[in-house]
């Protein structure tokens, strides 16, 4: 997945198989000095409504994207969202 024009490979990318989070994989690669992750339903070639979550590490990308999978399972349930 390329999300710059002309981007060089990720120096470094989850090569571990995704977590399942509600129903989600959690993906993430390393870009330049920080992290992206997302979301993906399982067998979805991208990222689920093409959200890209950015963080310091490889850490706060994934806790991101981990607490995204969670709202957007939840929003999908039907139940209330909390902020």
């Amino acid at each position: 997945m390329t999300i710059f024009a002309g981007a060089a490979v990720p120096a470094e990318r989850n090569a571990m198989t995704p977590a399942n989070v509600a129903g989600f994989d959690i993906h993430s690669e390393a870009r330049g000095p920080h992290w992206v992750a997302w979301i993906s339903k399982p067998g979805e070639a991208g990222p689920h409504r093409s959200i890209l979550l950015v963080g310091a590490s490889k850490e706060e990308a994934e806790a991101k994207a981990r607490e995204w999978a969670a709202r957007t399972a939840g929003d999908q349930a039907g139940r209330p969202v909390s902020s």
